[in-house]
């Protein structure tokens, strides 16, 4: 028997691991008031930009590698 702090349910586990939404180009085009879509798709060409992983035909973005590659964008720009 799990422990009573232990979901019993697989599909609770993978809930509480996984952010509630993954993020689109579209809303780091938002995000970073960015020109275009295809600024993204340039930084994903040239890994220059967060790191981001394809369902199907479909780009997404986990929020938290967001944020970290935001959070290394920030301290070089403040280290030059």
């Amino acid at each position: 028997m799990p422990p009573a702090d232990e979901p019993t349910d697989p599909r609770e586990t993978l809930r509480g691991g996984l952010p509630d939404r993954y993020l689109t180009p579209e809303d780091l085009v938002t995000i970073f008031s960015l020109p275009s879509v295809e600024t993204v798709y340039q930084w994903r060409r040239k890994r220059i930009g967060p790191t981001g992983f394809r369902v199907g035909r479909y780009l997404r973005f986990n929020p938290a590698a967001v944020q970290a590659w935001e959070a290394e964008q920030t301290a070089l720009n403040d280290a030059a």
